[in-house]
């Protein structure tokens, strides 16, 4: 036990201490003294001990034994998104959470992230290394990465639907999948990002009326703003266009901590929870935005160390898979803010108000840890159909 304490990556506990810190000032800063949200940094410093609880639980746990089960873990999680959308509760537009008791809830959409990430690792640690066929292996993970994305979009969360095509990506390129196809995959998914923009921008009205009569139009209100501002409502420019000058106003250096002019004023919505980083852009300016992202590229380096480091098959494709995740969640809700994407409501890791994100982003480092203690032993028999068969042994 004393040996597998020792093998804990003590920089990314402690970059984790500092997130928890920046997130915990943060939350104050736009919550003290104000009806219905004072009080929110002491839930997200609970957040935090649970999160730090499970890490440790998940750290010294095997994480070969849940690659081992994740058929199951898949299936339950399907499940769980299946009951979101006949007992799901609504919370900006989305419907997206199952109460718990004590008052608190839950998000499947956002544990299904990390449950993707253990089925594919389990399916491509399978392949033993061999070259991934496209109808065979490629066609199958992607539908089955398509059934919880439907859902989830039938639910109005773009955010986490859009995650889970990211990790499939990421985790299909690590698991050897052939340079042609990955060529192709690459110039049909710019293609049709590239063709879906210019529809949208020409053919904006019709597209409008369309999202209009199927009961998405609410779409419309963070699509306008990113690709065709001049046709955005005031309604649907304020959120971002706020953001954008409260970011510009913080310059270098910031306005001071508890003294942005903006997020002080609520003139930027969500400041605690999906807009957090605007609140650390004017408070705290660049050098502080700069911080954040230093702590960041730390947190993902160090985890791709320990993929590096690993002799399991298994270990790289959960960090991978959640590397992945993360840098999708950072690009999408900075690049929010900055006009570099659209607006899906997707929180910043570790420092967004919320204990469903926070509890699966401190699970997910738990799985990291968890390669680092156990990805150095002998590497575990994981059945492989394709060597299942064994000719006979030649008679003497």
């Amino acid at each position: 036990m004393l040996q597998k304490i020792k093998k804990i990556d003590g920089v990314i506990i402690v970059v984790l201490l500092i997130l928890m810190c920046v997130s915990i000032s943060a939350i104050y800063s736009v919550t003290h003294g104000r009806e219905k949200l004072d009080g929110h940094h002491i839930q997200m410093l609970k957040y935090y001990v649970i999160g730090f609880i499970a890490l440790t639980g998940i750290t010294f746990l095997d994480y070969r034994i849940l690659v081992k089960y994740a058929l199951y873990v898949y299936m339950g999680g399907i499940g769980l998104l299946v009951l979101v959308s006949f007992m799901g509760e609504t919370k900006n537009n989305a419907q997206g959470w199952l109460s718990l008791p004590g008052g608190m809830s839950l998000q499947p959409a956002e544990l299904f992230k990390l449950v993707l990430i253990l089925f594919l690792a389990a399916v491509l640690v399978r392949k033993n290394k061999n070259k991934l066929l496209f109808w065979r292996d490629v066609v199958p993970l992607t539908l089955l990465t398509l059934v919880p994305f439907v859902i989830v979009m039938t639910q109005n969360d773009l955010g986490n639907a859009l995650a889970y095509l990211v990790i499939l990506l990421g985790m299909l390129w690590i698991g050897n999948i052939k340079f042609t196809h990955a060529l192709i995959g690459l110039v049909i998914i710019s293609s049709s990002a590239i063709a879906g923009i210019m529809s949208y921008i020409h053919y904006h009205d019709d597209i409008k009326v369309f999202l209009t009569d199927i009961g998405r139009s609410h779409w419309i209100e963070r699509f306008d703003p990113w690709l065709v501002p001049d046709k955005a409502t005031p309604k649907a420019s304020y959120h971002t266009k706020n953001a954008k000058l409260a970011i510009a106003s913080g310059g270098m250096s910031g306005e001071g901590y508890m003294k942005g002019s903006s997020v002080q004023t609520d003139r930027v919505p969500y400041t605690y929870s999906d807009s957090i980083f605007v609140q650390i852009a004017e408070e705290f300016g660049f050098v502080g935005s700069a911080l954040v992202l230093l702590l960041y590229f730390i947190l993902i380096h160090r985890m791709i160390l320990i993929a590096l480091e690993s002799r399991d098959r298994g270990g790289p494709f959960l960090i991978v898979g959640i590397v992945a995740m993360m840098l999708y969640q950072i690009f999408e809700n900075i690049g929010a803010f900055i006009g570099l994407m659209p607006l899906t409501g997707i929180t910043l890791p570790f420092i967004s108000f919320g204990g469903t994100s926070l509890l699966i982003n401190m699970a997910s480092i738990g799985l990291v840890m968890s390669v680092r203690l156990h990805g150095q032993e002998v590497e575990e028999d994981f059945p492989n159909p394709s060597n299942s068969y064994q000719a006979p042994a030649k008679q003497a």
